[in-house]
């Protein structure tokens, strides 16, 4: 599989995203219509847990792989790659067993002592066959990062949610009949299920692309990669930092929201009711797009730690520009549409349109949100995971405090504008951190285009929303709606000039005819 460029690897993976986010969300349709939302909320409980499990079995490793294989494939030392995957596959194989070990032995307790529904011990003891799993798929992924071979993750990422959408509506009405809380863990099982099958299909493409024999000198290598044990670590460890701080500060959301909504006098059913309408369907609406700047993170770090380590600080700068560029664009197109249409793609999709309260109060400052894992893969890339990982804990800090004294006053309402809180000032930290470290600059031209651009499509946006015809049913009304609003807003973004003809020509498959039509 052919190595790719940073803007045609990026839109690799963004359209797999693409296809991945909508069939999570249909996926998620189903389940909650299967499950109800109490079944829902259990589930969305245990779901922190799945995500704490993955982020300490990873640890952080797919970054780090990623930037040392990138660096090594620049000087061209297989033996280096080689040695990386050697310790990494030895580190992820112990920690497996240690923490697959931990979660059986442990949830039981965790469910009675932590959270305040029993019931959610079932989904929890679901989560743990993906331990081994994670391991070994983390290792892989980061070997593919590295190389810039995104079309095999891409690829992945839709294998995995197929099987997981296949499985989760299946196995979630095969185990109602014995309790929602049954049928919330049949739906962690296939996640677990989903991961399998992107594993595998990584695991089959690993062995047919790769040039050397990892079971060869096996233990040699072993003994003697303390060096590449630490130089892993030193990128590992931070980066599992910030990912395990928001792991566990999601893990511990639902346990300080359920007891500061007891506090306002909420009772624990209704708890997990709110919970479940807040985390689990107003959040995962609000960062649907966040497909789109995972994927630049995802290319950019192999792409920057390359530039870096051959001192082209120029490519650093243009790369970086590319992807807030990207965010922006992508970022004002999902505020406008999540905002002004929330009431009835809630409707559509969940029948809850209560919950447009919970998006539209948070829409407007979820546009920041984009930004933030470009310039946390920037800071990753240039050796300073640390201070990405300082500003994650110290925006954590903030949201579960803000969390706690405003849902015990103001109830779910005061949770959310901990969320908001979290991201503004996370992203805030890591933006003065990365122009502290290699002095970035802001084309403010750009940004005054995109900001021109976005404050037209919102006005468009709610123009159309106010002069709907009542005649027309709900679904193809606000379908076309949103399409003539995608439409309105990039019309004005190539007008303006913020896409270039030279990134346009790199989209896979449709460059050539995008580039004529530029022109």
């Amino acid at each position: 599989m052919a190595k790719q460029t940073f803007i045609k690897g990026t839109m690799i993976l963004i359209f797999a995203g693409l296809i991945v986010k909508i069939l999570g969300f249909i996926n998620k349709i189903i389940v909650v219509r299967i499950i109800g939302e109490v079944g829902y909320g259990l589930f969305t409980m245990a779901f922190p847990t799945l995500l704490l499990t993955v982020t300490l079995t990873q640890l952080g490793l797919p970054v780090a792989i990623s930037k040392m294989v990138s660096e090594a494939e620049s000087l061209g030392d297989r033996e280096k790659i080689k040695r990386i995957l050697v310790i990494s596959l030895t580190t992820t194989g112990i920690l497996s067993i240690v923490f697959t070990t931990a979660m059986v032995l442990l949830v039981p307790p965790l469910a009675h002592i932590i959270f305040t529904d029993d019931r959610v011990m079932y989904p929890l003891l679901a989560i743990s066959p993906i331990v081994p799993i994670v391991a070994l798929s983390s290792v892989i992924r980061g070997y593919f990062q590295g190389r810039q071979r995104m079309g095999a993750i891409g690829i992945s990422q839709i294998i995995e949610q197929v099987v997981r959408v296949s499985f989760s509506a299946l196995l979630a009405t095969a185990l109602l009949p014995y309790g929602v809380a049954a049928a919330a863990a049949g739906a962690i099982i296939a996640n677990v299920l989903g991961e399998l099958g992107s594993l595998l299909y990584m695991f089959t493409t690993f062995k047919m692309s790769k040039k050397m024999k990892i079971r060869k000198g096996f233990w040699g290598y072993v003994k003697g990669g303390r060096k590449t044990f630490n130089d892993l670590m030193q990128v590992a460890l931070p980066a599992t930092g910030s990912r395990l701080i928001g792991s566990l500060t999601y893990f511990f959301e639902p346990i300080v929201i359920a007891r500061s909504l007891a506090i306002a006098g909420v009772s624990t059913t209704l708890a997990t009711k709110m919970y479940g309408e807040l985390a689990g369907l107003a959040l995962a609406f609000l960062t649907l797009p966040s497909f789109i700047t995972y994927s630049l993170s995802v290319s950019l770090v192999p792409t920057i730690s390359e530039a870096a380590a051959q001192n082209r600080y120029d490519i650093i700068q243009y790369r970086l520009h590319q992807a807030m560029k990207i965010s922006m664009i992508t970022g004002g197109l999902a505020v406008v549409v999540t905002y002004v249409f929330a009431t009835p793609l809630m409707k559509i999709m969940y029948g809850a349109p209560h919950v447009a309260v919970y998006v539209k109060l948070m829409a407007p400052f979820f546009f920041i949100f984009y930004f933030q894992p470009p310039l946390q893969a920037t800071l990753q890339a240039l050796n300073h995971a640390r201070a990405a990982m300082m500003n994650t804990i110290f925006g954590a800090a903030m949201k579960i405090t803000v969390i706690f004294v405003f849902a015990s006053q103001f109830g779910i309402i005061g949770a959310a504008l901990g969320y908001v809180v979290n991201v503004v000032l996370v992203t805030m930290l890591h933006f003065a951190t990365v122009v502290k470290s290699m002095g970035f600059t802001l084309v403010l031209r750009d940004y005054g285009k995109g900001l021109l651009c976005i404050t037209a499509t919102a006005l468009f946006a709610s123009i159309l929303q106010a002069h709907a015809l009542q005649t027309v049913a709900l679904l193809p009304k606000t379908c076309l709606m949103i399409l003539a609003v995608v439409l309105f807003y990039f019309i004005l973004v190539v007008t303006s000039g913020l896409i270039k003809g030279e990134e346009v020509a790199q989209i896979p498959f449709i460059g050539k005819w995008g580039l004529k039509w530029l022109k």
